[in-house]
């Protein structure tokens, strides 16, 4: 299974700083106001990162605009560092990726629900954002043919068995009956995977594009799998109090109507590429050249990605209780289905 490799590795490389690069719409600004600005401002923390193009979309095309409302962005280093800042109403909306540490929170009474979907993988083994990348050396030796051969080896995955990563990896794995407790988990960020295959001190790793492509290129790996088309760890969170603000419904349409602006197929209109180059400071060549996610137009919430989750990390020992929570209880569909009507 060989994907497109169109990138350098030099370009890569530079992306890497560019991951947690900011436009001039991301302020960073941190306010301790209430719920739903009077003035319309609606506070969003999220990863820079154009796995979050739908909010980005919007902003520049003048959705939030049209409905009232005005951006505050808060660039967050993960999902997780924003869960205390979403339940203490630092932040309205939150656009990031679920992890097992969510899930803990919500168990231990941190109130915040889960409304709309980001990314969606499109299961292409030629062109997924995401890919479960083996060391060359092992696949040309036969040493691993399938991914039942990674059992009892070691795979890097950034954010650790607990992150998105984690459960993408699991999503992986299960194609061949292996779960993320049959392997090896070293946490390593995106960008330090390369060197980790290269030196042989882990046997495969998860990194999204544009590093994939990279590693591909440089005959460090090749994918044996992607997730399966449908497969998503990241999604849409309103605090408890935004849940019945004013904006909260233009929000959530302003959103949708980012994301219908997005192609089904992953590859984006120039004007698109130009607005998440311009908002992420990412070079328009190398984002024009990384396969892309796909996007729901009503960025419905994905429940029974939810489900899968938390059972995921739940068996891995990652999620603190035993009980499922019951997903019903966490999701608030009514805002997609509001903006689809």
């Amino acid at each position: 299974m060989r994907r497109r490799t169109l990138l350098s590795l030099t370009a890569a490389t530079a992306l890497g700083g560019a991951l947690t690069a900011c436009g001039s719409a991301i302020t960073g600004e941190d306010s301790s106001g209430g719920s739903g600005g009077a003035d319309g401002t609606v506070r969003v923390g999220h990863l820079p990162s154009a796995l979050f193009a739908p909010l980005y979309v919007a902003d520049a095309m003048g959705f939030f605009e049209e409905e009232g409302v005005t951006l505050e962005l808060t660039p967050l280093k993960s999902g997780q560092d924003g869960v205390p800042m979403l339940s203490n109403d630092q932040l309205d909306v939150m656009v990031a990726g679920f992890s097992a540490g969510m899930f803990n929170a919500l168990e231990q009474g941190v109130a915040f629900k889960v409304v709309g979907s980001m990314g969606i993988s499109p299961g292409d083994p030629e062109n997924s954002p995401t890919a479960l990348e083996v060391r060359q050396d092992l696949l040309d030796d036969g040493t691993v043919s399938e991914i039942a051969d990674l059992k009892g080896r070691t795979i890097g995955v950034a954010g650790g068995p607990g992150a998105t990563g984690g459960y993408l990896l699991a999503a992986m794995l299960e194609e061949g009956g292996l779960t993320l407790n049959d392997v090896e988990i070293s946490n390593l960020a995106t960008p330090d995977q390369e060197p980790a295959l290269t030196n042989g001190s882990v046997d495969a790793a998860t990194p999204s594009a544009p590093f994939s492509s990279s590693i591909e290129e440089a005959g460090i790996a090749s994918p044996l799998a992607v997730p399966a088309k449908g497969t998503t760890g990241t999604g849409v969170m309103y605090s408890e109090t935004f849940v019945g603000a004013e904006q909260a419904q233009g929000f959530f349409t302003a959103l949708a109507k980012g994301a219908q602006e997005l192609s089904a197929d992953g590859k984006q209109t120039d004007e698109v590429y130009q607005i998440l180059a311009d908002t992420l400071g990412q070079d328009i060549e190398v984002l024009k050249a990384s396969p892309m996610y796909t996007y729901l137009p009503d960025l419905a919430p994905q429940a029974d990605q939810l489900e899968a989750m938390q059972s995921v990390w739940i068996d891995a020992e990652q999620i603190t209780y035993t009980e499922p929570l019951d997903i019903a209880g966490i999701v608030d569909a009514s805002f997609a289905e509001n903006a689809a009507g």
